[in-house]
């Protein structure tokens, strides 16, 4: 069991990690391509010829949700997330694995599965779902030259997916760590170049 569980955290913490540099590469795009529509929208006002379109707004929006949505189990492996901290902080480290178990175990994963729940019904609608069973054209931005919205709004799931599969990585480190099975230094370590070992 123990095996199977350092194989998920070392596999799960490896796609955390590689969704936060993918955050990172699409933060430099929606950069790129926000510079470059304002270039074009203003260059295309001076000769007088439309060089831009919703298109491309629309997809500098897209792409900004996803360094966002990307960035959840990032920001929930490094522990980064803001909080309000001025009891927390001054609690000893097993107190302070103590409530985020406590806190992943009753309200983080229940509202992942909720909220996957809630939202599945909606995306599906978007791709073209209706109320009788058959199936329509998928969902469309309203304004000209707009992007399809079912396809980013496929990403909410995506993201309560992989934000519950880091959460339960958590989950196992911080019941590790109570157990005396891993060091305060293996639980705060950043990046794990070796599987881990459990005792």
């Amino acid at each position: 069991m123990s095996t199977f569980a350092e194989k998920y955290v070392k596999s799960i913490d490896g796609l955390t990690e590689w969704l936060g540099w993918l955050s990172q590469m699409l933060t430099i795009l929606v950069v790129i391509i926000g510079f470059a529509n304002v270039v074009l929208r203003y260059t295309g006002f001076m000769i007088g010829v439309r060089l831009t379109s919703n298109m491309i707004i629309e997809l500098q929006w897209y792409l900004y949700s996803l360094v966002f949505i990307f960035s959840f189990p990032y920001i929930l492996k490094y522990d980064i997330n803001v909080r309000v901290d001025f009891l927390y902080g001054q609690w000893p480290k097993r107190r302070q694995v103590w409530l985020d178990f406590i806190g992943n175990f009753f309200f983080l994963i229940p509202f992942l599965i909720l909220g996957s729940y809630i939202a599945w019904p909606a995306i599906l609608q978007s791709w073209g779902l209706r109320p009788d069973g058959s199936w329509g054209a998928m969902e469309w931005s309203p304004d000209p030259s707009g992007l399809p919205r079912a396809p980013i709004k496929s990403m909410i799931i995506f993201g309560f997916f992989t934000l519950l599969l880091q959460s339960i990585s958590e989950q196992i480190k911080y019941w590790w760590y109570l157990r005396g099975k891993v060091s305060e230094e293996i639980l705060e370590e950043k990046e794990h170049e070796e599987p881990l070992r459990i005792e």
